[in-house]
């Protein structure tokens, strides 16, 4: 198994302490790091390039927002998951637009925190599901008409396109494999295709170019 390694971002030191507890307990997970304001998450990044930034929402100097579109802009490697207690769409829209690869909220279990560490270091998207439908409500009541960017459409397969809307509906692979009569591994490729000619970093950017370009 290859390590994990991560970075902390929160100013609450017991939070972050309980975090170090599980997760530096935890096989093929190692931190790295630690800090408690955005700013100075932000610039450890740069320093370590961890593979995954846990990364606080409110905090001082620069909250985790602005720090989360530090990070994604000067670290591609490394992929930020939010933790928060706000379950509130703004949050979960703006942390999304900044380039978090998922949400997840505080009180969530242990063994969530460790799979959604493990599933956003691999790529994956990761959203509370009790934060996807005021996400989903929130870019239906955003959206915007369709940009230049839907010329990106074209180059799209119309299988590819199916599994671009699957994808922007919140559909698992699983369930998109049932759904369009497909193996779990083909999807898997579809979704590896269209995230390459989109150029977005995850699922959660394709989620967002899907609904504010109104395919869904």
């Amino acid at each position: 198994m290859t390590e994990i390694t991560l970075l902390l971002v929160d100013d609450q030191e017991l939070l972050r302490e309980g975090m170090a507890m599980v997760l530096g307990a935890t096989p093929g997970l190692r931190i790295i790091g630690e800090a408690s304001d955005g700013r100075a998450g932000a610039l450890l990044a740069r320093d370590l390039r961890p593979d995954v930034v846990l990364m606080d929402v409110r905090m001082p100097i620069m909250d985790g927002i602005e720090a989360t579109r530090d990070i994604v802009a000067h670290c591609p490697g490394t992929r930020v998951l939010i933790l928060t207690t706000f379950d509130l769409d703004e949050y979960a829209f703006n942390g999304l637009r900044a380039g978090a690869s998922g949400f997840l909220l505080k009180d969530a279990p242990s063994a969530e925190l460790v799979k959604a560490v493990r599933t956003v270091a691999g790529g994956e998207a990761v959203v509370s599901p009790r934060i996807t439908r005021t996400l989903l409500d929130h870019y239906q009541g955003s959206r915007v008409p369709a940009a230049p960017g839907t010329s990106l459409l074209d180059d799209l397969t119309n299988r590819e396109r199916e599994v671009l809307i699957a994808i922007g509906r919140g559909l698992s692979n699983p369930e998109i494999a049932g759904e369009l009569f497909l193996s779990e591994s083909t999807v898997k490729t579809h979704v590896g295709r269209v995230l390459a000619k989109l150029g977005a970093r995850d699922r959660v950017q394709a989620v967002i170019w899907a609904h504010t370009n109104g395919l869904v």
